[in-house]
């Protein structure tokens, strides 16, 4: 059983339990999952070349949230970022946004959500900046992830950091020294007096009574850096939970399986179908948001520069990891009448009455 086909018999209920809730971002992902594959004002053109025979195909709706879709823009994005590694060793600093806090998040999302970008990228980059092992020119990639693995509401930022800073002026790269990049608990204090401070008196919110004094703040060594892009890669395109993972619906409740991040073991979850509906469909970003962004050396604007670095670390006989190409994975369709590969043959308009078109 597939997400969409749950949302698609269980509508009606999940419309009345969760009416006030809904909010317009999340009705236009449903409606683009719903709609997916099914009902396009597009459709793809296919033709077997032994037969002769042609099919017409809906178009997928190409929605972030989709289950069923953008794993090619998934590819791309890995791809990317697997060209801009460095030969390097890499951390990933993760900020977590307090469970105090949460409830204005799923109230003002976009605001929240750019605050703690602009907020966490400040903290690192003026770490960098006064650090005896750094001080040049950094880089960093963040991604917003909105759940934690039961995919429970649990908004944090993942950041994947090169360990080492490069020096304009002497054009040298200055590797990081030590066992740490940077302390965690220094970062945890600072980030949260500037978040605070950027919601109190940036954007006028009003916080709630209670807020924890300390902050959760992690910073890891991953190695060289692959492992780390393929975790952060896993939920950025294709919403928040595959397919693959609901492993029974039947009266009315749903399993899924996902694996604890202290045991590191699989564990089930089950919940009523409507509740399941909404546990996926809260994690929907606002229209627009750019839910992963790059910073400093590892922004577009630096693509020159940092491909000078790449080669300066080549000529010094540093070893490259060999990555191999992440493939896009070509649309095959056989054909229905003899089984031979069909060939595509363009986008067109679908001028055919379908169940969404109203005719006088």
């Amino acid at each position: 059983m597939k997400f969409i086909d749950i949302l698609r018999d269980h509508l009606d209920a999940f419309n009345q339990a969760y009416e006030q809730q809904i909010t317009t971002t999340m009705r236009q992902a449903i409606y683009a999952m719903l709609s997916c594959r099914t009902n396009t004002q597009r459709v793809s053109q296919w033709a077997c070349q032994s037969c002769t025979h042609t099919a017409d195909f809906p178009l997928s709706c190409g929605h972030r949230s989709c289950p069923q879709c953008q794993h090619n823009t998934t590819i791309d994005w890995l791809n990317k970022q697997q060209a801009k590694l460095l030969p390097v060793e890499y951390y990933m600093v993760t900020f977590t946004l307090p469970f105090e806090l949460r409830v204005i998040a799923k109230h003002q999302p976009e605001l929240i959500y750019q605050a703690m970008f602009s907020v966490a990228a400040s903290v690192l980059k003026d770490f960098a900046h006064h650090s005896k092992s750094l001080g040049g020119e950094v880089g960093f990639t963040g991604v917003l992830h909105t759940h934690n693995r039961r995919r429970d509401y649990h908004p944090h930022l993942h950041f994947i950091i090169p360990a080492g800073s490069f020096n304009k002026d002497k054009r040298q790269w200055r590797k990081s020294k030590g066992k740490y990049l940077f302390n965690a608990f220094n970062l945890a204090t600072v980030w949260r007096a500037r978040l605070l401070e950027c919601l109190t008196k940036k954007l006028d919110i009003t916080l709630p009574a209670a807020i924890p004094k300390k902050w959760v703040v992690d910073c890891q060594h991953v190695g060289k850096g692959l492992p780390a892009l393929k975790y952060l890669s896993r939920y950025l395109y294709r919403g928040v939970l595959p397919d693959k993972n609901i492993i029974s619906v039947t009266d009315g409740q749903v399993s899924f399986k996902y694996q604890d991040s202290q045991s590191q073991t699989t564990k089930i979850r089950t919940l009523s179908t409507v509740k399941f509906i909404w546990l996926v469909l809260q994690h929907v970003l606002p229209k627009g948001l750019r839910r992963v962004r790059d910073y400093g050396l590892l922004s577009g604007n630096f693509r020159k520069l940092r491909q000078q670095i790449q080669l300066m670390f080549a000529v010094a006989g540093a070893v490259f990891l060999l990555v191999e190409e992440a493939k896009r994975i070509a649309a095959i369709r056989p054909c229905p009448c003899c089984q031979q590969p069909m060939t595509f043959m363009g986008i067109y308009l679908n001028r055919r009455p379908t169940s969404l078109t109203v005719t006088t």
